[in-house]
C-alpha cells in the first residue's frame, strides 16, 4: 500500500492543488518538523519539537555534540517512536550551521532510510 499525505512545509503543485509527499518524503519531513521545532513554539503542543537549534550557540564541542545526539534521539523517540526506529544520530556544529544525520527504519515498511539535515541558526 503506497500512501500520499500533504508535503511539508504546505504549498500548491503546479496543479493548483495541495502538494502531497510520499510515504518516505512525509517520514522525512516530520523527522525535520522534529528537530527544528522547538518546544513552545506550538501552541497546542508546548513540549513538541528538539530543542536543537538553541544548543548550536553553545560553542562546538564534543560535549554539545553528545547533548545534540541525545536531545534529537530523545525527541524522535517521543514523537515518532511509532512511526521509525532509530539507528545512529550524529551531529555537528559549525559557526550558525547545524547538521544532524540520522540512520532510522521505517516500521511500516521496513524500510532503512538516512538523512542529513542543515539548518542555519
Amino acid at each position: 500500500m503506497n500512501s500520499t499525505q500533504v508535503a511539508f512545509p504546505y504549498r500548491i503543485d503546479e496543479r493548483g492543488r495541495t502538494a502531497l509527499a510520499d510515504e518516505a518524503r512525509h517520514v522525512r519531513d516530520l523527522i525535520e518538523q522534529v528537530l527544528f521545532t522547538s518546544p513552545g513554539e506550538r501552541v497546542n503542543r508546548p513540549t513538541f519539537g528538539s530543542g536543537v537549534l538553541q544548543l548550536v550557540f553553545a560553542g562546538a564541542s564534543d560535549a554539545l555534540a553528545a547533548t545534540v545526539q541525545a536531545s534529537v534521539l530523545a525527541a524522535l523517540q517521543r514523537w515518532l517512536g511509532e512511526r521509525i526506529q532509530v539507528a545512529d544520530v550524529r551531529a555537528s556544529a559549525l559557526d550558525a550551521r547545524l547538521t544532524v544525520e540520522i540512520d532510522y527504519v521505517v516500521l511500516r515498511t521496513g524500510e532503512r532510510r538516512s538523512e542529513r539535515f542543515e539548518r542555519e541558526v
